[in-house]
């Protein structure tokens, strides 16, 4: 042997690519199946109150937090039951959809404009008296 390397050097040289194999095509291949869109999931929170009306203001100041430490938590979404009774679930917030498609944040039922989330968020609707939508 003229250098003492394997005679088929070249041929393993040659065609090679950064984690491909001998014909350059990658090693590890696409899944077959294709990724699962995400799914709503729900958590249930339980706490104590005296009334409903403390109930429901524990439940959105509970929810409001929750979005501030996470923000893939839909506050939208967040509704209150009874603990023995989760199918009478109420909504704690508007919801209406605005303009631009962003949904109202304020609490279920309130009075005047309906406000999009964040600091100075867009405002629409009536204005005056009891939301209708």
């Amino acid at each position: 042997m003229r250098d003492n390397t394997s005679p088929h050097w070249r041929q393993r040289r040659t065609v090679r690519a950064p984690g491909g194999g001998r014909d350059g095509r990658p090693l590890i291949g696409p899944p077959r199946r294709p990724d699962r869109p995400h799914r709503f999931f729900t958590v249930h929170l339980g706490f104590t109150a005296p009334t409903v009306v403390e109930a429901r203001e524990l439940a959105v100041a509970y929810a409001e937090a929750l979005t501030l430490l996470r923000p893939e938590v839909a506050l939208g979404a967040a509704a209150l039951s009874p603990a023995d009774a989760w199918q009478r679930a109420e909504r704690l917030f508007c919801g209406a959809v605005g303009p631009d498609g962003e949904r109202c944040v304020d609490v279920a039922g309130h009075p005047g404009f309906h406000h999009a989330a964040g600091p100075g968020g867009l405002g629409w609707g009536d204005g005056d008296g009891p939301v209708r939508g």
